[in-house]
């Protein structure tokens, strides 16, 4: 199993970023895929996840202008970020567990957004 993030980089507040995850090795309907990210000196903090019914959820801080979804197609899991804040700025991860948010048995290496 692989996950693999992309599309972080630097931008300023209000713009948009899209990142990806590509996944290999296992298939989106069997486990919730979640996004996380970690700022320095903070705690990991859930952002989204989309379950394996389709429903998504998100927390409240980005609610309005995060969107997640996937491309079956490519196997890519993808995080659309509008209107970014400062306070966005994070080490983003891509997940696959049983659980969303709560059990992850898979992750990615991580995509840098700076938000300046």
């Amino acid at each position: 199993v692989q996950l693999v993030e992309s599309g972080g980089g630097s931008v300023q507040p209000g713009e948009s970023l899209t990142l990806s995850c590509a996944v290999t090795g296992l298939m989106f309907g069997h486990y919730c895929m979640s996004w996380f990210r970690q700022a320095p000196g903070k705690e990991r903090e859930a952002v989204a996840a989309r379950d394996r019914d389709g429903s998504l959820t998100y927390t409240d801080s980005v609610k309005g202008r995060f969107t997640t979804g996937k491309d079956m197609a490519k196997n890519i899991l993808y995080l659309r970020m509008n209107n970014l804040k400062v306070e966005d700025t994070a080490m983003y991860f891509c997940a696959a567990g049983p659980q969303c948010w709560v059990r992850t048995d898979y992750w990615g290496q991580g995509t840098q957004v700076t938000v300046s």
